[in-house]
């Protein structure tokens, strides 16, 4: 097609093609020069109250752990209760042999029947000694005696009902029952053992009411005192207990220089005495704080930044942070609540670069 054309024309079309081809090229060039947006997720920074902590780790002490103890002599003749078992408070854990106070409870019974008789035979004989008096057939004396003997016949029955009412109470001790709610924590006799009294039988725990032990370091032993709220956690449960300080012990501990921080747990499901526990002391609230993700902090040269996002655009701001909790940040300076920032792809941003939003801002959970 081009051979009927003159040399020069064929020169000429041939440089315009090269020329059209070159700024096409040149074009394709800073298309792929020009960096994609960056895709971030965002937040709406909120205000929220933020408490000022001081957080420790210690140790739950059990304050009802009893070791239940014989009350009298005897033999062990079942053990009810094993290590690990509950047990509730009134129940049956350890028998002792009841033999011999069976023997003594059948002799005071005996004697109370005695004596029962002996004053019922007292008893006739004085009424019928006081129809003879009437009659002069005996004298005022002789009356008196049958009286007395009557009276003191009623204080030796009194003294052997009470006689009986002591060995039928020791007898009752052969049967050794759970004084708490609990878990048995250690057995201490075994079958045939033959005990004295005051001889430990078993040991039960209780998790009704424990104490948290919290060691704080010296140097805020002064801005520490009872009734402030404190925060507990411990690993054996899902439950926070919000107590407050009981008390602090009045010296500081030699090996650790800290102070003992005491706080009550009552009652409380999965709480086991011996177990650690996290303690957030709240010495002071920060209100109407406005708090982001920490993720959406990132440090650049001029200091902690943030990027709020406007219209596609990323604008860097420099902050003050104050409070750190729970993976949020507090902003003293620099950003205001309502404002949208960056928070996933934050760390690649620059001033003023496009972004593509990957999900609708969300509010910063308080």
């Amino acid at each position: 097609m081009f051979n009927h054309l003159p040399l020069n024309k064929l020169l000429t079309l041939g440089i315009c093609l090269g020329l059209t081809l070159s700024a096409c090229s040149k074009k394709d060039d800073d298309a792929k020069k020009t960096p994609a947006p960056t895709l971030v997720s965002t937040v709406t920074a909120q205000t929220t109250n933020l408490e000022i902590r001081e957080e420790a780790v210690g140790t739950i002490e059990g304050l009802m752990d009893p070791t239940v103890a014989a009350e009298v002599a005897a033999r062990v003749t079942k053990v009810l209760a094993n290590p690990g078992q509950k047990v509730r408070k009134g129940e049956l854990i350890v028998l002792l042999d009841a033999t011999d106070y069976r023997l003594q409870r059948a002799e005071a019974q005996a004697e109370v029947a005695r004596l029962q008789a002996l004053l019922s035979n007292q008893g006739r004989l004085v009424e019928r000694n006081q129809a003879l008096v009437q009659k002069n057939f005996i004298s005022k004396n002789a009356l008196d005696d049958l009286t007395t003997q009557q009276a003191a016949l009623k204080e030796q029955l009194a003294g052997a009902r009470s006689r009986l009412d002591s060995v039928s109470h020791t007898s009752s001790k052969t049967h050794v029952i759970a004084p708490i709610d609990g878990v048995v924590e250690k057995q201490i006799v075994s079958v045939g053992d033959y005990v004295k009294v005051g001889d430990p039988l078993l040991q039960i725990i209780s998790s009704k009411r424990l104490r948290a032990h919290l060691p704080y370091p010296e140097s805020i032993a002064a801005t520490l005192q009872p009734g402030l709220k404190v925060r507990l956690n411990t690993p054996t449960s899902p439950t926070e207990v919000i107590s407050t300080i009981r008390e602090l012990k009045p010296l500081i501990g030699s090996n650790n220089r800290a102070v003992d921080v005491i706080a009550d747990v009552v009652d409380e499901p999965g709480w086991q005495a011996g177990a650690s526990v996290n303690g957030s002391v709240i010495m002071g609230e920060h209100e109407n704080a406005v708090v982001v993700p920490e993720q959406s902090l990132v440090l650049r040269p001029a200091g902690e930044v943030v990027y709020v996002i406007k219209d596609n655009l990323a604008q860097q701001r420099i902050v003050k942070t104050g409070l750190r909790q729970a993976g949020k940040v507090e902003i003293t300076e620099g950003l205001s609540a309502g404002e949208v920032v960056a928070v996933d792809g934050a760390a690649f941003l620059t001033n003023k670069a496009k972004v593509n939003l990957q999900q609708p801002a969300q509010q910063v959970k308080p």
